[in-house]
Formats: structure tokens, C-alpha cells, sequence
């Protein structure tokens, strides 16, 4: 068997990338001898050439950005690693890795939360670059996506958008969301206890991009409950408390590297009654699946990828234009009805084990 390994815009040997998930895949991958090695590519080391890159941008097209989807960047930075001239198979989260050309002896596969026109559209990029640049980046992501064996998508919203925007083949685009980005030896020692009591009824929230991923209609949210007589807290995992909006119902956690401070992590969102993902827009939303991981039922918008993260039944999907006192409605059915949450959670407990990188990478393991 050819060796495989995982490249991705950093090192997925460092927990802090990308949300901690390719340390978490490609440790389960591992265990599993699925994936070999994961390749250490440092972007931080080119930043020479990315202001070399705009200020050439600057001078020909006026425009300045987007170092980090062109093939100049993708060749400066798998040069920094060597692999080996036999044939090797490549899993890739970012699709605009490898660079072309892409050496005939490499078997290449994709395992992406969105497609780079989702990113553009959903993220506001196609606003900081220019639309020449926008169409050959595009161009260039159809071919990978044309060469690889398998695209295999953490969503429906990123399957369809490679089958419908790009015109590949459905029979080789797969769906395998990821998993909950926590360590599984530790949480054998740290079982789950009983729901917590509602005195006060906590809605967590954890990202560090507070704003796009929903903290102010939370907080909307919880004012209303609060209007209503309820005691509520929001307590805030990833932003400094500095960076956080001031009011009376936040309760700021800071961040909490999961290499020093999991068993914290682990108690303080099995805290929660809620983990709460208001994103206006998201690829996938990773911090609902360690919620649910965690016993914990979630409550998101129906918006990217985020029907993937949460089964029904184990949480609820409000339309993007919901109001908070429609929320808020919800939640307090649960407060009026304590047998009834703690029927919730339990059922959200039963299924906890759904959602570990190890029951993904069984998928990927039966998908090759």
C-alpha cells in the first residue's frame, strides 16, 4: 500500500491549527493506521514572500491579498518538506493543496469543510480580492478537484457546492463529518454526572470569533430569559475577556488550550445546558459536535454546514432569521419542563460516542 499522508495550510502535528482538527484527525487516523505522517508546512515562514506577493498585486492589478490561494504559495510551501519519489497518497484539507503540477504518481484525495467559492461567498473574501484572481483560483481548484480519487466533504453544503459549482462526478464526492476535537483516554476518566441544576440555566458559547459565530443574538437571547425571571449565564470559551462586549449575563472563560487545560474544558461545557452556535456563517461547526461528545444538546442556525453537526433530536435548528424571543420561547419549554431536558440530555448522552474521530475515520476506513 502506497503511504498516505495529510497536508493541509500548517502543521497538523501542532493542536492549535485550524481549530485543533487535523491534530485530532490525524491522531485518530494514526491509531487506526490510516494516515502515516501528517507534513509540518509552516506558512508563518513566508511572510517575505506574501509582501512581496501584494505589493506585485498592488503594482499590476491595483489589488492587494489572496497570497494564500495562489499556486506561487502552495509551491513555496510543500517545498519546504520532501516526500519520497515512490507513489504516495495524499489527503488534503485545503484544495488548492498540492500545487499544480501534481506529480502522476500521487493519489489525491480532499477532506474539506467548504469549497474556496463557499469561503469567498460566505466569508466576504471576493470582496479583498479581485475577480480575475477569484475565477483562475477557482479554475485551478476544478482541476484538483478533477484529478482527486475522492472528495470527501464534513457537510452536504460543501458536497453539493463541488458537484453543482465545479461539475464533478457525484460518485466520487463522500460526506464524513468530523468528530469532536477532544482527547478520548482523558474523558474515560471523567464520566459525565447528572444535568446540571438550572441555578442559573447556562447557554455556552465557544469560538474565538465571537461576532460571526453568534455571541450578540445569544446574548439577545439571554436578556430575554433574564426579562422573563429566569437566572442566566453565558459563559464564553476562546475570546479574552478584554475582547468581549461588557454586560452583566457574560461570564468569560478565556481561551483553554486543550494541551494544558482539557479537564477544564471538558467540566466547564459539561456545565452547560446548551452549547449555542449562532454563526451567521459556518462551514461546519466543530464545537457542536465536542458538545454533543460531551453529553451536551446544542442549539445552532440553520445556516452552511451546520445541519450536519447536529442529528435531530439532539438539539434545535432555527432559520437564520429567527428572532431571540423565538429561541428563547424553546428554552424556557425546558426550564418549565425540567423532565423534560433531562431527557434530552440523556438521550444526547446514549449517542455521545457518535461523535469521535475515531468512529469518522471507521468511515473513512470502510470508504477505502
Amino acid at each position: 500500500m502506497p503511504k498516505r499522508y495529510l497536508m493541509l495550510v500548517g502543521d497538523p502535528n501542532d493542536i492549535n491549527i485550524w481549530s485543533n482538527i487535523p491534530y485530532y484527525f490525524l491522531q485518530a487516523a494514526r491509531k487506526d493506521d490510516f494516515l502515516m505522517a501528517g507534513l509540518p508546512l509552516k506558512p508563518a515562514q513566508l511572510k517575505f514572500w506574501r509582501l512581496l506577493w501584494n505589493l506585485w498585486q498592488l503594482l499590476f492589478t491595483g489589488q492587494r491579498g489572496g497570497f494564500q490561494y495562489s499556486n506561487y504559495f502552495a509551491r513555496l510551501l510543500i517545498a519546504q518538506v520532501s516526500l519520497p519519489p515512490e507513489p504516495i497518497e495524499i489527503i488534503s484539507h485545503f484544495p488548492l493543496l498540492p500545487p499544480e503540477p501534481i506529480p502522476v504518481q500521487w493519489q489525491l484525495n480532499y477532506y474539506i469543510d467548504a469549497t474556496t467559492k463557499q469561503v469567498f461567498e460566505s466569508y466576504g473574501i471576493d470582496q479583498k480580492v479581485g475577480k480575475n484572481f477569484q475565477a483562475e483560483v477557482l479554475a485551478r481548484e476544478t482541476r484538483n478537484f478533477q484529478k482527486a480519487k475522492r472528495i470527501i466533504c464534513m457537510c452536504h453544503w460543501a458536497a453539493d457546492s463541488v458537484i453543482n459549482d465545479y461539475g464533478i462526478d457525484p460518485s466520487k464526492v463522500f460526506v464524513i463529518p468530523g468528530g469532536a476535537n477532544l482527547d478520548e483516554a482523558l474523558l474515560t476518566q471523567l464520566p459525565p454526572g447528572p444535568p446540571p441544576p438550572f441555578q442559573p440555566l447556562k447557554l455556552g458559547f465557544i469560538g474565538k470569533d465571537w461576532q460571526r459565530k453568534g455571541l450578540p443574538l445569544l446574548i439577545q437571547v439571554a436578556e430575554e430569559l433574564h426579562q422573563r425571571g429566569y437566572p442566566v449565564q453565558v459563559p464564553v470559551i476562546g475570546p479574552p475577556s478584554a475582547d468581549l462586549p461588557p454586560h452583566p449575563l457574560l461570564q468569560p472563560i478565556g481561551f483553554l488550550n486543550k494541551n494544558t487545560d482539557l479537564e477544564k474544558f471538558v467540566k466547564t461545557v459539561r456545565s452547560f445546558h446548551f452549547g449555542c452556535l449562532f454563526s451567521q456563517a459556518e462551514a461546519f461547526g466543530i464545537s457542536n459536535r465536542e458538545c454533543l461528545r460531551l453529553g451536551v444538546p446544542v442549539l445552532s442556525l440553520r445556516v452552511g454546514g451546520i445541519p450536519d453537526t447536529v442529528p435531530e433530536g439532539l438539539g434545535h435548528l432555527f432559520e437564520a432569521n429567527v428572532h431571540p424571543r423565538a429561541i428563547a420561547a424553546t428554552i424556557q419549554s425546558y426550564l418549565d419542563n425540567p423532565e423534560q431536558y433531562a431527557s434530552l440530555r440523556s438521550k444526547v448522552v446514549s449517542r455521545s460516542e457518535e461523535f469521535t474521530w475515531s468512529m469518522a475515520i471507521k468511515k473513512f476506513t470502510e470508504l477505502w
